[in-house]
Protein backbone atom coordinates (compact mmCIF):
# COMPACT_ATOMS: atom_id res chain seq x y z
CA UNK A 1 0.00 0.00 0.00
CA UNK A 2 1.11 3.72 -0.77
CA UNK A 3 1.34 6.11 2.17
CA UNK A 4 1.92 9.37 0.58
CA UNK A 5 0.64 13.21 0.82
CA UNK A 6 -0.20 15.56 -2.23
CA UNK A 7 -1.33 19.22 -2.01
CA UNK A 8 -2.55 20.82 -5.64
CA UNK A 9 -1.55 24.15 -5.78
CA UNK A 10 -3.99 26.47 -6.09
CA UNK A 11 -3.70 28.48 -9.90
CA UNK A 12 -5.59 28.28 -13.06
CA UNK A 13 -3.89 27.37 -15.95
CA UNK A 14 -4.80 28.62 -19.85
CA UNK A 15 -2.86 26.35 -22.12
CA UNK A 16 -3.21 27.22 -26.30
CA UNK A 17 -1.97 29.27 -29.40
CA UNK A 18 -3.24 32.73 -29.13
CA UNK A 19 -3.84 32.27 -25.60
CA UNK A 20 -2.25 35.80 -24.75
CA UNK A 21 -4.85 37.79 -25.95
CA UNK A 22 -7.12 36.27 -22.83
CA UNK A 23 -4.80 38.32 -20.79
CA UNK A 24 -7.16 41.29 -20.27
CA UNK A 25 -10.28 38.69 -19.35
CA UNK A 26 -7.82 37.42 -16.90
CA UNK A 27 -6.75 40.23 -14.81
CA UNK A 28 -10.30 41.74 -14.74
CA UNK A 29 -11.30 37.41 -13.37
CA UNK A 30 -8.45 38.41 -10.19
CA UNK A 31 -10.25 41.92 -9.49
CA UNK A 32 -6.82 43.68 -10.76
CA UNK A 33 -7.01 47.39 -11.91
CA UNK A 34 -3.68 48.08 -12.03
CA UNK A 35 -0.91 45.49 -13.30
CA UNK A 36 2.76 46.30 -13.86
CA UNK A 37 4.41 44.15 -16.91
CA UNK A 38 7.67 42.48 -15.72
CA UNK A 39 10.64 41.68 -17.97
CA UNK A 40 14.09 41.30 -18.90
CA UNK A 41 15.52 43.98 -20.91
CA UNK A 42 15.90 41.46 -23.98
CA UNK A 43 11.90 41.04 -23.65
CA UNK A 44 11.35 44.97 -23.15
CA UNK A 45 9.67 44.98 -26.55
CA UNK A 46 7.25 42.10 -25.61
CA UNK A 47 6.69 43.67 -22.66
CA UNK A 48 5.98 46.78 -24.46
CA UNK A 49 3.02 44.90 -26.59
CA UNK A 50 1.87 43.23 -23.56
CA UNK A 51 1.31 46.50 -22.20
CA UNK A 52 -0.62 48.13 -24.60
CA UNK A 53 -2.68 45.32 -24.77
CA UNK A 54 -3.62 45.64 -21.45
CA UNK A 55 -4.34 49.67 -21.78
CA UNK A 56 -5.77 51.08 -18.74
CA UNK A 57 -5.34 48.11 -16.77
CA UNK A 58 -1.51 48.18 -17.46
CA UNK A 59 0.50 50.24 -14.29
CA UNK A 60 3.70 50.46 -16.95
CA UNK A 61 6.75 48.44 -17.70
CA UNK A 62 9.73 47.32 -15.39
CA UNK A 63 12.18 45.53 -18.02
CA UNK A 64 15.04 45.22 -15.81
CA UNK A 65 14.23 41.55 -14.48
CA UNK A 66 18.46 39.99 -14.00
CA UNK A 67 19.36 36.46 -13.49
CA UNK A 68 19.51 35.10 -10.22
CA UNK A 69 17.29 37.67 -8.74
CA UNK A 70 20.20 40.02 -7.32
CA UNK A 71 18.33 41.75 -3.92
CA UNK A 72 19.37 45.40 -5.37
CA UNK A 73 17.53 44.51 -7.96
CA UNK A 74 14.20 43.15 -6.26
CA UNK A 75 14.36 46.25 -4.16
CA UNK A 76 14.16 48.43 -7.41
CA UNK A 77 11.49 46.54 -8.56
CA UNK A 78 9.68 46.46 -5.36
CA UNK A 79 9.88 50.63 -5.43
CA UNK A 80 8.81 50.73 -8.59
CA UNK A 81 5.82 48.61 -7.81
CA UNK A 82 5.15 50.67 -4.96
CA UNK A 83 5.18 54.08 -6.88
CA UNK A 84 2.88 52.73 -9.92
CA UNK A 85 0.37 51.77 -7.21
CA UNK A 86 0.49 48.06 -8.81
CA UNK A 87 -2.28 45.91 -7.25
CA UNK A 88 -0.36 42.83 -9.40
CA UNK A 89 2.29 41.87 -11.93
CA UNK A 90 2.38 40.34 -15.05
CA UNK A 91 5.49 38.65 -15.53
CA UNK A 92 6.27 38.03 -19.11
CA UNK A 93 9.16 35.35 -19.68
CA UNK A 94 11.32 33.29 -18.07
CA UNK A 95 13.10 32.28 -14.53
CA UNK A 96 14.49 35.34 -14.64
CA UNK A 97 11.00 37.73 -14.50
CA UNK A 98 9.16 35.09 -12.49
CA UNK A 99 11.83 35.78 -9.93
CA UNK A 100 11.71 38.72 -10.00
CA UNK A 101 7.50 38.91 -9.85
CA UNK A 102 7.95 36.25 -6.73
CA UNK A 103 10.78 38.92 -5.03
CA UNK A 104 7.83 41.70 -5.22
CA UNK A 105 5.43 39.75 -3.95
CA UNK A 106 7.20 38.39 -1.21
CA UNK A 107 6.96 41.74 0.45
CA UNK A 108 3.72 42.74 -1.10
CA UNK A 109 1.81 39.71 -1.51
CA UNK A 110 0.08 40.87 -4.43
CA UNK A 111 -1.26 38.33 -7.33
CA UNK A 112 1.60 37.52 -10.21
CA UNK A 113 -0.32 36.31 -13.98
CA UNK A 114 2.67 34.88 -15.36
CA UNK A 115 3.01 34.77 -19.18
CA UNK A 116 5.98 31.84 -19.54
CA UNK A 117 8.25 32.43 -23.05
CA UNK A 118 10.56 29.71 -21.88
CA UNK A 119 10.90 26.25 -20.25
CA UNK A 120 11.61 27.22 -17.14
CA UNK A 121 8.90 26.04 -15.10
CA UNK A 122 9.37 28.88 -12.08
CA UNK A 123 5.99 29.91 -12.62
CA UNK A 124 4.39 26.98 -11.37
CA UNK A 125 6.33 26.78 -8.01
CA UNK A 126 6.03 28.58 -5.03
CA UNK A 127 9.65 28.70 -4.90
CA UNK A 128 12.04 31.81 -4.64
CA UNK A 129 15.39 32.19 -4.82
CA UNK A 130 17.26 35.93 -4.16
CA UNK A 131 21.00 36.29 -4.52
CA UNK A 132 23.00 38.25 -2.19
CA UNK A 133 26.32 38.69 -1.04
CA UNK A 134 27.79 36.08 -3.77
CA UNK A 135 25.65 33.34 -2.47
CA UNK A 136 21.90 32.63 -3.99
CA UNK A 137 19.37 31.71 -0.76
CA UNK A 138 15.38 30.00 -1.66
CA UNK A 139 12.88 29.45 0.15
CA UNK A 140 9.20 28.41 -0.39
CA UNK A 141 6.10 30.64 0.38
CA UNK A 142 2.29 30.09 -0.89
CA UNK A 143 2.16 34.29 -1.69
CA UNK A 144 4.88 33.90 -4.05
CA UNK A 145 2.89 31.68 -6.66
CA UNK A 146 1.39 32.83 -9.66
CA UNK A 147 -2.42 32.94 -9.48
CA UNK A 148 -3.04 32.73 -13.10
CA UNK A 149 -0.45 31.17 -15.81
CA UNK A 150 -1.03 31.31 -19.63
CA UNK A 151 0.79 29.37 -22.11
CA UNK A 152 0.70 30.15 -25.21
CA UNK A 153 3.58 28.50 -27.45
CA UNK A 154 3.02 30.54 -29.84
CA UNK A 155 5.55 33.31 -27.83
CA UNK A 156 8.21 30.82 -27.55
CA UNK A 157 8.75 30.12 -31.61
CA UNK A 158 11.18 33.12 -31.14
CA UNK A 159 12.77 31.84 -28.46
CA UNK A 160 16.39 31.33 -30.15
CA UNK A 161 16.63 27.77 -30.77
CA UNK A 162 20.06 27.45 -28.17
CA UNK A 163 18.16 28.68 -25.47
CA UNK A 164 15.24 26.18 -26.19
CA UNK A 165 17.66 23.73 -25.54
CA UNK A 166 18.55 24.37 -22.54
CA UNK A 167 15.85 26.02 -20.88
CA UNK A 168 14.22 22.59 -21.67
CA UNK A 169 17.22 20.81 -19.71
CA UNK A 170 15.99 22.95 -17.20
CA UNK A 171 12.59 21.34 -17.42
CA UNK A 172 13.92 18.35 -17.38
CA UNK A 173 15.87 18.75 -14.41
CA UNK A 174 12.87 19.09 -12.31
CA UNK A 175 11.36 16.30 -13.27
CA UNK A 176 14.18 14.17 -12.24
CA UNK A 177 14.55 15.93 -9.03
CA UNK A 178 11.02 15.31 -8.37
CA UNK A 179 11.08 11.48 -9.00
CA UNK A 180 13.44 11.03 -6.17
CA UNK A 181 12.44 13.62 -3.60
CA UNK A 182 11.51 12.46 -0.60
CA UNK A 183 8.09 14.10 -0.59
CA UNK A 184 7.30 12.70 -3.55
CA UNK A 185 4.03 10.88 -4.58
CA UNK A 186 2.68 8.95 -7.29
CA UNK A 187 1.02 11.96 -8.92
CA UNK A 188 4.10 13.64 -9.13
CA UNK A 189 6.04 10.54 -10.25
CA UNK A 190 2.94 10.33 -13.09
CA UNK A 191 3.75 14.32 -13.89
CA UNK A 192 7.66 14.15 -13.78
CA UNK A 193 7.54 11.06 -16.26
CA UNK A 194 5.08 12.22 -18.97
CA UNK A 195 6.69 15.74 -19.08
CA UNK A 196 10.71 14.42 -18.96
CA UNK A 197 9.28 12.20 -22.09
CA UNK A 198 7.29 15.14 -23.52
CA UNK A 199 10.45 17.04 -23.84
CA UNK A 200 13.13 14.87 -24.91
CA UNK A 201 10.56 14.38 -27.78
CA UNK A 202 9.82 17.76 -28.39
CA UNK A 203 13.63 19.39 -28.27
CA UNK A 204 15.05 17.35 -31.54
CA UNK A 205 11.91 18.52 -33.17
CA UNK A 206 12.24 22.22 -32.03
CA UNK A 207 15.80 22.10 -33.23
CA UNK A 208 14.87 20.91 -36.61
CA UNK A 209 12.30 23.30 -37.78
CA UNK A 210 12.09 26.30 -34.66
CA UNK A 211 8.55 27.14 -36.40
CA UNK A 212 6.98 23.73 -35.75
CA UNK A 213 4.10 25.15 -33.53
CA UNK A 214 3.27 21.45 -32.54
CA UNK A 215 6.57 20.52 -31.46
CA UNK A 216 6.98 23.99 -29.56
CA UNK A 217 3.65 23.13 -27.97
CA UNK A 218 4.61 20.08 -27.27
CA UNK A 219 7.53 21.26 -25.55
CA UNK A 220 5.76 23.50 -23.28
CA UNK A 221 3.45 21.16 -22.07
CA UNK A 222 6.15 19.07 -20.92
CA UNK A 223 7.84 22.03 -19.36
CA UNK A 224 4.35 23.07 -17.49
CA UNK A 225 4.71 19.45 -15.99
CA UNK A 226 7.97 19.31 -15.18
CA UNK A 227 7.95 22.88 -13.15
CA UNK A 228 4.47 21.12 -11.53
CA UNK A 229 6.96 18.63 -10.21
CA UNK A 230 9.05 20.89 -8.97
CA UNK A 231 6.29 22.77 -7.51
CA UNK A 232 4.85 20.21 -5.40
CA UNK A 233 7.92 18.49 -3.83
CA UNK A 234 11.03 19.57 -2.36
CA UNK A 235 15.04 19.62 -4.28
CA UNK A 236 17.73 17.55 -4.09
CA UNK A 237 21.18 17.71 -4.95
CA UNK A 238 21.37 19.01 -9.15
CA UNK A 239 19.42 22.26 -7.60
CA UNK A 240 21.57 22.76 -4.73
CA UNK A 241 24.94 22.51 -7.00
CA UNK A 242 23.10 24.74 -9.76
CA UNK A 243 22.12 27.10 -6.93
CA UNK A 244 25.65 27.08 -5.84
CA UNK A 245 26.92 27.83 -9.31
CA UNK A 246 24.73 30.55 -10.44
CA UNK A 247 24.77 32.55 -7.20
CA UNK A 248 28.21 32.22 -5.99
CA UNK A 249 29.36 32.52 -9.66
CA UNK A 250 27.27 34.06 -11.92
CA UNK A 251 27.03 30.95 -14.52
CA UNK A 252 23.91 31.28 -16.53
CA UNK A 253 21.08 29.67 -15.53
CA UNK A 254 19.55 27.08 -18.21
CA UNK A 255 22.95 26.26 -19.25
CA UNK A 256 24.20 25.32 -15.52
CA UNK A 257 20.93 22.71 -15.43
CA UNK A 258 21.86 21.59 -18.60
CA UNK A 259 25.57 20.69 -17.65
CA UNK A 260 25.04 19.80 -14.21
CA UNK A 261 21.85 17.37 -14.87
CA UNK A 262 23.20 14.22 -16.19
CA UNK A 263 26.18 13.99 -13.60
CA UNK A 264 23.89 14.67 -11.00
CA UNK A 265 21.77 11.97 -12.28
CA UNK A 266 24.77 10.03 -12.85
CA UNK A 267 25.90 10.01 -9.29
CA UNK A 268 21.98 9.63 -7.58
CA UNK A 269 20.05 6.96 -10.12
CA UNK A 270 21.50 3.77 -9.26
CA UNK A 271 20.62 4.62 -5.23
CA UNK A 272 17.30 5.55 -6.59
CA UNK A 273 15.35 2.64 -8.56
CA UNK A 274 11.79 4.02 -9.21
CA UNK A 275 13.16 6.87 -10.57
CA UNK A 276 15.73 5.26 -12.76
CA UNK A 277 13.02 3.06 -13.90
CA UNK A 278 10.87 6.19 -14.63
CA UNK A 279 13.60 7.78 -16.63
CA UNK A 280 14.58 4.41 -18.27
CA UNK A 281 10.65 4.62 -19.62
CA UNK A 282 10.39 8.23 -20.23
CA UNK A 283 13.99 8.35 -22.67
CA UNK A 284 13.83 4.85 -24.00
CA UNK A 285 17.77 4.20 -22.33
CA UNK A 286 19.15 1.87 -20.34
CA UNK A 287 21.31 4.87 -18.89
CA UNK A 288 19.20 7.77 -18.36
CA UNK A 289 22.25 10.12 -17.32
CA UNK A 290 24.77 9.03 -20.24
CA UNK A 291 21.41 9.45 -22.30
CA UNK A 292 20.47 13.29 -21.42
CA UNK A 293 24.32 14.34 -21.58
CA UNK A 294 24.20 12.80 -25.48
CA UNK A 295 21.35 14.40 -26.42
CA UNK A 296 21.62 17.92 -25.18
CA UNK A 297 25.25 17.63 -26.58
CA UNK A 298 23.61 16.43 -30.28
CA UNK A 299 21.04 19.53 -30.01
CA UNK A 300 23.90 21.89 -29.38
CA UNK A 301 24.22 22.56 -25.66
CA UNK A 302 27.15 23.40 -23.82
CA UNK A 303 29.17 20.31 -22.28
CA UNK A 304 31.00 21.59 -19.71
CA UNK A 305 31.09 23.99 -17.07
CA UNK A 306 34.72 25.64 -18.17
CA UNK A 307 32.45 26.73 -21.44
CA UNK A 308 29.59 28.38 -19.08
CA UNK A 309 32.77 30.20 -17.12
CA UNK A 310 33.92 28.12 -14.12
CA UNK A 311 37.86 27.17 -13.53
CA UNK A 312 39.62 24.36 -11.74
CA UNK A 313 40.11 27.08 -8.73
CA UNK A 314 36.42 27.01 -8.13
CA UNK A 315 35.89 23.79 -7.39
CA UNK A 316 36.55 23.88 -3.46
CA UNK A 317 34.72 26.57 -2.88
CA UNK A 318 31.87 24.96 -4.86
CA UNK A 319 32.47 21.81 -2.83
CA UNK A 320 32.22 23.33 0.56
CA UNK A 321 28.73 25.99 -0.03
CA UNK A 322 27.34 22.55 -1.97
CA UNK A 323 27.90 20.53 1.03
CA UNK A 324 27.18 23.08 3.74
CA UNK A 325 22.97 21.89 4.49
CA UNK A 326 22.53 19.95 2.03
CA UNK A 327 19.39 19.57 0.43
CA UNK A 328 17.70 16.12 0.91
CA UNK A 329 19.73 13.43 -1.39
CA UNK A 330 18.77 9.69 -2.10
CA UNK A 331 22.39 8.89 -2.23
CA UNK A 332 24.87 11.01 0.88
CA UNK A 333 26.26 14.30 -0.36
CA UNK A 334 30.43 14.06 0.31
CA UNK A 335 33.06 16.21 0.04
CA UNK A 336 34.59 13.72 -2.33
CA UNK A 337 32.19 12.70 -4.10
CA UNK A 338 30.73 16.11 -5.09
CA UNK A 339 34.48 17.45 -5.99
CA UNK A 340 34.37 14.34 -8.24
CA UNK A 341 30.99 15.51 -9.90
CA UNK A 342 31.95 18.50 -10.52
CA UNK A 343 35.36 17.50 -11.81
CA UNK A 344 33.47 15.77 -14.14
CA UNK A 345 31.13 18.32 -15.02
CA UNK A 346 34.03 21.06 -15.37
CA UNK A 347 35.90 19.07 -18.01
CA UNK A 348 32.49 17.55 -19.69
CA UNK A 349 33.58 14.19 -18.70
CA UNK A 350 32.04 10.96 -20.65
CA UNK A 351 29.59 9.38 -18.61
CA UNK A 352 28.78 5.46 -20.45
CA UNK A 353 26.50 3.55 -22.05
CA UNK A 354 23.54 5.53 -22.82
CA UNK A 355 21.51 2.62 -24.70
CA UNK A 356 19.45 3.27 -27.93
CA UNK A 357 17.17 6.19 -26.59
CA UNK A 358 14.57 7.91 -28.03
CA UNK A 359 15.79 8.97 -31.64
CA UNK A 360 17.02 12.43 -31.57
Amino acid sequence: MKDFHYQSLPMRVSFGAGRLASLPDEVRALGLKRVLVLATPFQKELAEQVSEQLGGLSAGVHAEAEMHVPIESAHKAREVAKAAGADGYVAVGGGSTTGLGKAIALEFGMPIIAVPTTYAGSEMTPVWGLTANGEKKTGRDPKVLPTSVIYDPELTLTLPVGMSVTSGFNAIAHAVEGLYAPDGSPITALMAEEGARALVDALPRVVADPADKDARADALYGAWLCGATLGATTMSLHHKLCHTLGGTFNLPHAETHTVVLPYALAYNQEHAPQALAALRRATGAENPAAYLRELSLKLGAPGSLRELGLEEADIEKAVAIATKNPYANPREVTEEGIRDLLTKALNGADLDGAGPGRPA
